[in-house]
């Protein structure tokens, strides 16, 4: 099999801040396998400074990967687990590896990646929309322009996340998730989740410190709202310890390895009676709609990262009344949005 990576450059609508970073751009990759009948899977990985990647260390993991020879796609848990290990610390390129496979398998097998999964592409959830981090009356305008969405996800986690919850509830009674990105103590976490109750929101995800795992035990066990794991659950393993800290899980392809792992992830969860949300970061219509194609088995979709960016280079799932719609075609069932293909 060929790899080809290629820079995949995403130029966002406005600043996008959370508790820990800011950015106006990300620097994804788009990756390519090749097969020796000339099939092709297609992969993105959205590599994340909090976990320690970039595109840069992405890119080297990746161009010293080596697939054996006269390796057989079919045999996909074997061929991933083999190549795990080569890109160690490096989840966003092994879940583009892990996307490009699926997506030559399921082509071959002239079948959408969810029928490949023997899932039903009717059965998914409505999606929220995120507001980011911005002055008050950037936020108000952002909460107003996403009228037409069914939930918002607001992002918390300064000296003023009451009043941003006051402005945004000003102009929207839409239902409000809220993401606090690791940045409240527990003590905090549990006095502003008794208010946020009364202000109709619907979760509360990653309210403290990812590794705080009795931290998040003890703001679950006072918490009147669903509190979601996101920077806490990155494996499988992971999901077994964080049983009984929290009410659910956010898996995001990037972050986990690819459809393979956030497919066990699911498992787990579900075995430990979860709740499961389905998360992105800031990624093309590629990442977005390979991790669509998982939704008919998760109680709450967080798939917009397509929708901040300026100029989505590749056409995938498509919204309709705040529902992901999965392609009907062979694989992932994305296709590029200019004429050239993809390169």
């Amino acid at each position: 099999m060929r790899l080809t990576i290629s820079p995949l450059r995403l130029e966002l609508r406005d600043t996008f801040r959370i508790a820990r970073e800011a950015s106006d751009v990300r620097d994804n990759l788009l990756v390519k396998i090749t097969d020796d009948d000339g099939a092709e899977g297609l992969g993105e990985a959205a590599p994340s400074r909090f976990y320690g990647q970039s595109a840069d260390s992405a890119r080297a993991a990746l161009q010293r990967l080596q697939i054996p020879a006269g390796t057989d796609a079919l045999l996909l848990e074997d061929l991933l687990e083999g190549l795990r290990p080569q890109l160690a610390g490096q989840g966003a390129a092994m879940a583009a590896v892990d996307m490009a496979l699926h997506d030559l398998v399921a082509k071959k097998l002239n079948l959408p990646l969810c029928r490949f999964f023997s899932l039903d592409p009717d059965k998914v959830p409505q999606t929220s929309f995120t507001i980011g981090l911005a002055p008050l009356d950037e936020m108000k305008r952002k909460a107003q322009e996403a009228a037409g969405y069914p939930i918002l996800k607001v992002k918390l986690g300064t000296d003023r996340d009451r009043d941003i919850i006051r402005t945004i509830r000003s102009v929207s009674d839409l239902p409000i998730r809220v993401d606090a990105n690791a940045s409240w103590s527990v003590e905090a976490a549990i006095r502003n989740i008794a208010w946020l109750r009364d202000e109709g929101i619907e979760l509360v995800e990653q309210p403290v410190a990812k590794d705080d795992l009795e931290g998040l035990r003890r703001v679950t066990q006072a918490s009147p709202l669903p509190i979601i794991a996101d920077e806490s659950a990155m494996t499988p393993r992971d999901v077994v310890a964080l049983r009984g800290c929290v009410h659910g899980i956010n898996i995001k392809l990037a972050k986990c390895g690819g459809l393979r792992q956030a497919m066990k992830m699911i498992h787990v969860a579900r075995a430990q009676q979860m709740s499961i949300m389905l998360g992105c970061f800031i990624e093309s219509s590629l990442g977005i709609t390979a991790a669509a194609h998982l939704t008919p088995l998760i109680d709450f979709a967080d798939l917009d990262g397509h929708l901040l960016i300026r100029d989505d280079p590749i056409r995938g799932v498509q919204l309709r009344n705040g529902r992901l719609m999965i392609p009907d075609r062979p694989g992932i069932g994305v296709q590029p949005v200019t004429d050239g293909g993809f390169t």
